[in-house]
């Protein structure tokens, strides 16, 4: 089941969403062009590796202030084209709408702290595993949090292939948001008991970035006051700009 379309209308073009999203392309292609040798090398010093900081790496040597670096550059790595395509995929569809309400500045902020606080459960939950964590994924579970939080009513086009065949369902943001989060806790619950060394999913940066977005949307999101009124031709016809369905009455409330 993957998001094709949300019903939030947006003021702006989300100059950040699509700076974000070129970046992570371009050092993609970059990793793409690596010998395989040297792109694992490039993984493991770029990526983030939790016993370095909280397992038997930082031990044997304690890292300086250059090695937290990675808690920032780990989330511009990806380990694949399909983990590149299906994050940029979902932070276009999500992240326009937060960009806006939030305004450029405080979006970008509220970005890098959902990335920075995933890294950071992911590290915590998984401290002495030596495989390095990469992806926009926790930043971008952060993103789908504060948009949950923002317009829980907004509708979502959502399209489910079936041998093949495309289906598109409409599903509330919140119901949405509560079905991927759950499907987070409960592999990240099961993977407590695996060993730390083997590789997959990070369900702890996505529940970590998830909760981070979900808490931090109300204190970044910009007073109804800094904002102009929306244009007719800015949201989607029979629907209001918070993305709720209208019921025939427009009018001029500060939604969104």
């Amino acid at each position: 089941m993957l998001p094709v379309r949300d019903t939030v209308a947006r003021r702006f073009p989300p100059f950040l969403t699509w700076a974000v999203i070129a970046i992570c392309v371009f050092v993609y292609l970059f990793e793409a062009a690596l010998p395989p040798r040297v792109f694992e090398r490039f993984l493991f010093e770029h990526g983030l590796v939790p016993a370095r900081f909280f397992g038997h790496l930082a031990i044997r040597r304690p890292p300086d202030l250059w090695d937290y670096r990675v808690f920032v550059t780990h989330m511009f790595l990806h380990g694949g084209f399909l983990h590149l395509l299906m994050n940029m995929w979902t932070l276009l569809v999500f992240g326009p709408a937060i960009e806006d309400r939030l305004g450029t500045r405080r979006y970008l902020l509220f970005y890098f702290a959902c990335g920075l606080f995933a890294g950071l459960a992911h590290a915590v939950v998984n401290a002495s595993s030596t495989v390095p964590a990469v992806g926009a994924s926790g930043a971008i579970a952060g993103v789908i949090g504060a948009y949950a939080r923002m317009f829980p009513r907004a509708r979502l086009v959502m399209v489910i292939p079936v041998l093949f065949i495309p289906f598109f369902v409409e599903v509330p943001a919140l119901v949405f948001a509560a079905f991927w989060f759950f499907s987070q806790i409960i592999p990240g619950l099961l993977t407590l008991q695996a060993a730390p060394d083997v590789g997959g999913v990070a369900w702890w940066a996505h529940i970590g970035g998830f909760v981070a977005g979900w808490a931090l949307a109300p204190i970044l999101r910009r007073s109804h006051r800094h904002h102009r009124r929306f244009y007719a031709d800015e949201g989607v016809y029979g629907f209001l700009p918070d993305g709720r369905r209208s019921r025939g009455n427009v009018g001029s409330g500060p939604w969104g």
